[in-house]
């Protein structure tokens, strides 16, 4: 399985961006993520959703992030809306599943850069 990220950039403080991730290979009953680091910071997860459409949020972007999921184009986006400075990262997308064959695969980064 191949990722591909896009759609980072410069943003003002009280903006929105939506990320996109791109998934090529076999991608059934898989999660989809993505996750952020910031300097000096571990990577953490931000949001998550299911082959299903689950998701799950972390508390520094719940409220005023989506993530959604096209099982058909095999595409993933998070759109995030009233950015903060703290925001700032790499944004990375994943891709894993919990069920034989079990795998994971990372995309490359994307940098998101928040001006206050």
């Amino acid at each position: 399985v191949q990722l591909q990220a896009s759609g980072g950039g410069l943003v003002q403080a009280g903006g929105s961006l939506t990320l996109s991730c791109a998934a090529s290979g076999y991608t059934s009953s898989t999660y989809m993520g993505w996750y952020r680091q910031a300097p000096g910071k571990q990577r953490e997860l931000v949001a998550r959703i299911s082959s299903g459409g689950t998701t799950s949020y972390s508390d520094s972007v719940k409220g005023r992030s989506t993530i959604s999921r096209d099982n058909a184009k095999n595409t993933m986006s998070l759109q995030i809306n009233a950015l903060k400075p703290e925001d700032t990262a790499v944004y990375y997308c994943k891709i894993w599943r919990t069920m034989t064959p079990t795998y994971e695969f990372w995309g490359q980064g994307t940098l998101v850069t928040v001006s206050s």
